[in-house]
């Protein structure tokens, strides 16, 4: 008998990473001490006031239950309360916001919620896999919407012929922006949301990096912006912002029948958010947040020192004002794939092509920064002894 997955996993595209990991294996197999670059995983603890929390919450016998779906009602309400004092931005803790399993989990998720076989996705270009590979097990129809470097990295919306925007269930835009590092001002998205309710579109930003920014930058929410809770989702995580990437804890927000929809969903393949870590996160969203401003510093310095190696190495990049990721431009004579594998072959360090994030994520690569200051510097010394 001949078995074979469902042809949503059969029509994926090849895991562009497969050959780097086995060259990670073999270089590692030879003894040599291998630094990944590649993965954007804050290495600096969660706080320990967070922590702390947790541990007291987890003592707690009522949390041992079965969680409610879409959250906590206590943790909707710091969720609200957070946006307002962040934002600016009224919400109703029980119709417009919802706890998610991290907010990769939300985003595939919300496609299944609002996307019918057939309807057309608008999905960034570069941009986080997720938001395609939600559209096709949805079965709807993915659209590249370029982001290059003469436009910032930023979508030309008005650019995406008439005949593709009448026909679009759904916008994605992240910013800060993974895998570029670009930002944009809030005036972005009065024309984001001027373009979705023109078009009738669902509008879903991805906001997981707006508080890990530099330089006095503060990243703007799409549900600033009149009329935008009219056609506007927003997701969030905590991974970032209080490095609890293994926590699993998020949140979205935004219009009442997106959220609601996507908590029906949810409802039907999920239990929930271990209460325990919802009473963590009430106490990292109701925090003054000063252990961020510490991890930002950090960041910011990794990064400047990030930026000057590649710049003196020949690599063009630009200083990103958020993220922990350098988005940089590959030399001539190298696809993204050939660079990393001479960074990998010949510096043992790993670096992420481009090419993952899509077509036109070619040409670039990928350098996190979430790895302690040492290590990094050691990164640099070996990268900088390479010949390009």
């Amino acid at each position: 008998m001949q078995i074979l997955p469902a042809s949503r996993i059969r029509n994926l595209a090849p895991y562009l990473f497969a050959d780097i990991d086995r060259i990670k294996r073999e270089v590692e197999a030879k003894g040599v001490d291998v630094i990944s670059m590649g993965i954007g995983d804050p290495d600096l603890p969660t706080p320990g006031f967070i922590v702390e929390s947790l541990k007291q919450a987890a003592d707690n016998p009522k949390n041992y239950r079965y969680p409610d779906y879409q959250g906590l009602a206590r943790f909707r309400a710091a969720v609200a309360g957070w946006y307002r004092r962040r934002f600016g931005v009224s919400l109703d803790s029980e119709t417009e916001v919802c706890a998610l399993i991290g907010s990769k989990e939300g985003i595939a998720n919300f496609a299944l919620a609002v996307v019918d076989p057939d309807d057309i996705v608008l999905v960034p270009d570069p941009g986080y896999p997720v938001y395609r590979t939600g559209c096709l097990f949805a079965g709807g129809r993915p659209y590249a919407v370029p982001l290059t470097k003469a436009t910032g990295f930023r979508p030309e919306l008005e650019a995406i012929p008439q005949k593709v925007a009448r026909r679009a269930k759904l916008l994605w835009l992240n910013y800060p922006n993974n895998p570029t590092g670009a930002t944009v001002e809030p005036a972005f998205f009065v024309q984001a949301v001027r373009f979705c309710l023109k078009n009738e579109i669902i509008l879903a930003h991805d906001a997981a990096y707006s508080e890990i920014s530099y330089d006095g930058y503060r990243a703007p929410s799409a549900l600033e912006v009149e009329g935008a809770r009219d056609c506007a989702v927003e997701f969030h995580s905590l991974s970032k912002t209080f490095s609890m990437t293994g926590w699993r804890l998020g949140f979205a927000v935004g219009n009442a029948q997106l959220i609601g929809a996507l908590g029906k969903t949810k409802t039907n393949v999920d239990s929930g958010v271990f209460q325990a870590i919802q009473e963590a996160g009430i106490t990292a969203l109701e925090s003054n947040e000063s252990g961020l401003y510490e991890s930002c510093a950090v960041y910011q310095e990794r990064r400047d020192l990030l930026v000057g190696a590649l710049r003196g190495l020949g690599l063009d990049c630009e200083t990103p004002r958020a993220t922990f990721y350098v988005w940089a431009e590959v030399p001539k004579g190298y696809t993204s794939v050939s660079l990393a594998v001479k960074f990998l072959n010949e510096a043992g360090v790993v670096i992420t092509p481009g090419s993952g994030y899509g077509k036109f994520g070619e040409g670039f690569v990928r350098f996190s920064f979430t790895l302690a200051t040492p290590r990094l510097r050691e990164a640099l010394r070996r990268v900088q002894a390479l010949r390009l």
